[in-house]
């Protein structure tokens, strides 16, 4: 089985793929990291299934529909949500499949109404959304939440698995990833040890937290499954040539592609001065600054027009993508694998400085 771990950090939310003989499921997937989850789909080679959201969530808006419109893949959400848009509207018990494994949904209410809990087929990790933290819990004051009812889910539904299960959250704001029943009944200092539903309500009821800042857009949004007002998808890719994400967040452009719209953009070669002119020769019309010196010539360069990174085989060109970005150009692209590609499809190249 693939397991990976993703994040967010605008909303400290984090998405987790799960894959199984080619199919894949993607648990609370953000809106705008759906490019970042499409380029990892592509990579594995994996057909997303379904999208599965913990809950209707207040601090960021779900990918699930634009995921739906790019892969065709099922919306789940729990049924007592009562959004539009869900093709798999989930209650207590259901089983949801990919390849030859499977989640088990267990409802798990008290944060919001429509809080559920996936558990793997052998109950070696399970997904608890805001319904329990690591050594903490969900806010209970608003989405029809619960004190009461919180403390009944987390201990009659997640803290009933066995100890060693793995339990991965929404969210995490100091970067820890990952805990375990056994820490959580030991250590959760909310639902943990000889807590009873006294304290904990008592606990709760006076947290006194203000409102999450994106509530009043997002719950209306995923209440739509991350649908936008009007239903536009925004762009998947910048205009000016066919291009592919990476997983690693840098745009590349193939060389056919660069061939025939490399008019527009301006070549960047980013090797050395020997390395210009050697047996691999360079993009005609390229302009050479080698990688260490970039950042005292970006004012060379019009920020206007789009720039392809080019080097010998993509990696320092990747690197110089990064760096522009980070600098403010906005339409910036690396040449996948870079000369030595070029050079075995047959590409035009020029051999003198």
């Amino acid at each position: 089985m693939i397991f990976r771990q993703l994040f967010d950090p605008v909303s400290s939310t984090y998405t987790y793929l799960l894959a199984d003989g080619g199919e894949a499921l993607l648990i609370d997937p953000v809106y705008e990291q759906v490019p970042r989850d499409l380029a990892l789909l592509q990579e594995l080679g994996l057909a997303l299934r379904a999208t599965l959201d913990t809950h209707v969530h207040a601090d960021h808006v779900t990918g699930a529909w634009r995921l739906h419109q790019r892969c065709g893949s099922d919306i789940a959400l729990a049924a007592a949500a009562g959004a539009e848009l869900v093709d798999r509207p989930l209650r207590h018990g259901d089983r949801i499949v990919f390849g030859a494994r499977h989640l088990d949904v267990r409802a798990t209410p008290g944060h919001t109404n429509g809080c559920l809990t996936y558990v793997l087929d052998d109950a070696s990790m399970a997904f608890t959304g805001d319904s329990l933290l690591i050594r903490g819990c969900g806010r209970t004051d608003f989405q029809q939440g619960s004190p009461q009812q919180l403390f009944t889910s987390v201990r009659e539904q997640i803290l009933s698995l066995p100890d060693s299960c793995l339990l991965y959250p929404a969210h995490d704001y100091r970067g820890i990833t990952v805990t375990s029943v056994a820490e959580e009944r030991r250590f959760n200092p909310r639902l943990g040890g000889e807590v009873d539903v006294g304290d904990f309500t008592g606990h709760m009821n006076n947290l006194h937290l203000p409102h999450p800042k994106m509530i009043a857009v997002a719950v209306p949004a995923n209440l739509r499954c991350g649908q936008p007002e009007g239903g536009a998808l925004p762009p998947e890719a910048p205009d000016w040539a066919p291009l592919t994400l990476r997983f690693s967040g840098v745009w590349e452009i193939e060389p056919m592609a660069l061939l025939e719209h490399g008019a527009k953009a301006q070549i960047l070669d980013v090797r050395e001065e020997a390395e210009f002119i050697d047996k691999l020769g360079h993009l005609p019309g390229a302009r050479l600054v080698p990688l260490s010196q970039l950042a005292e010539h970006l004012e060379a360069l019009d920020k206007e027009r789009p720039v392809v990174a080019v080097c010998r085989s993509g990696v320092r060109s990747a690197q110089a993508c990064v760096l522009l970005a980070k600098a403010g150009f906005g339409q910036v692209a690396n040449l996948a694998g870079g000369m030595l590609r070029w050079k075995i499809e047959g590409m035009p190249v020029a051999a003198e400085a």
